[in-house]
């Protein structure tokens, strides 16, 4: 049983201008190691603009899996940036007195400039 073999857009686009520069089935289905129903079926779909169409899904697929690939370069980024402002902050002092709140800060303490 032969195995199921997918073949670029590209590919196929290749062999159906082969066919129709004026290479014969026989030569192009032994030459690639395809049926020549196969290339027929190829060159009906090109004829009909399929490939046309086919190229269009595959460049929009490979530019969705660049964007993919760069947002999954960036969380991996900022995780990094996480990971060292955590351990940044277990080695920062905290003050002995006094509340902190990340909103107000540290509670801020009288001067004696302002006592008088």
């Amino acid at each position: 049983m032969a195995k199921h073999r997918s073949h670029s857009v590209e590919f196929k686009r290749q062999v159906v201008q082969e066919f129709l520069a004026g290479e014969t089935l026989h030569g192009l289905a032994k030459r690639h190691d395809v049926s020549r129903n196969l290339i027929r079926i190829w060159v009906q779909k090109y004829e009909q603009g399929a490939f046309d169409e086919d190229a269009q899904a595959a460049d929009l697929i490979q530019e969705y899996e660049a964007r993919i690939a760069a947002l999954e370069r960036l969380v991996g980024k900022q995780a990094l940036e996480l990971e060292f402002l955590k351990g940044a902050l277990k080695n920062v002092p905290r003050p002995k007195n006094g509340t902190t709140s990340v909103i107000t800060g540290p509670a801020a303490s009288p001067s004696r400039k302002d006592a008088g």
